[in-house]
């Protein structure tokens, strides 16, 4: 069963989780987020170019504990990918660069397929460029000219910055930004934390690493706010 009453859903993680062996917690959240006794769940690895040992993680961490486990490939067909989409309560979009990700979402109508999943309930989740690029912005790198601002699907409001603090230069370009006005506030995520996004409902978060956490990011007169994301017990 689908979560159709509060579509759409997101699940944005900072960075961590099956891709880089670590952080089982992430995971555990994101599959309890489901209705569905037997989830069914793809993985989209279009960032990493269809990394073989990404995919090979993803079903080495799913088969068995997911009602199926399947990857959509950068090569099938726009109907196929919607047929696919369709099928999933969760869809995990890997790492890796953002800018490539999204030139294939537009290039092949995932941008429209991954909106409709969205709207029939299924759960949208992703690490690090999986998780920008469900934001109206991401900061991303992909652009080969620093961390800049990257116009993602839109699906949730304001922007997002995973590796908010494991990578010292993100927080101060994220901030930046924001207070110049070149990108609209929004969710700075640590690694090893996954937030949930619900329609009409505060963000939370869930940390696998001590110390770790969320925040949103805010423009107030010309200059940044921030604010710690509900961290779940």
């Amino acid at each position: 069963m689908k979560n159709t009453q509060n579509s759409p859903v997101v699940i944005a993680i900072g960075g961590g989780g099956f891709t880089h062996e670590s952080d089982p917690e992430l995971e555990d959240f994101v599959l309890a987020q489901c209705k569905a006794t037997q989830p069914r769940i793809g993985y989209i690895g279009a960032a990493s170019r269809d990394n073989t040992d990404r995919i090979n993680l993803f079903y080495q961490r799913f088969v068995g504990i997911a009602g199926s486990a399947s990857h959509l490939p950068q090569n099938e067909s726009t109907q196929t990918a919607s047929d696919w989409a369709a099928r999933q309560d969760i869809i995990y979009v890997g790492g890796g660069d953002t800018g490539h990700l999204l030139r294939w979402f537009r290039e092949n109508g995932l941008d429209t397929i991954l909106a409709a999943a969205a709207n029939t309930g299924t759960i949208l989740a992703g690490v690090s460029a999986g998780a920008m690029c469900w934001y109206e912005f991401g900061l991303s790198d992909s652009g080969g000219k620093g961390l800049a601002p990257l116009p993602g699907l839109g699906l949730v409001a304001g922007s997002c910055c995973p590796h908010y603090s494991s990578e010292p230069e993100r927080k101060p370009a994220f901030q930046q930004h924001i207070a110049n006005g070149s990108m609209p506030g929004g969710l700075a995520i640590d690694d090893g934390v996954a937030v949930l996004i619900r329609p009409g409902r505060p963000p939370l978060a869930c940390s696998a690493r001590e110390g770790a956490g969320a925040y949103i990011v805010d423009n107030k007169a010309d200059t940044y706010v921030t604010a710690a994301v509900t961290l779940l017990k």
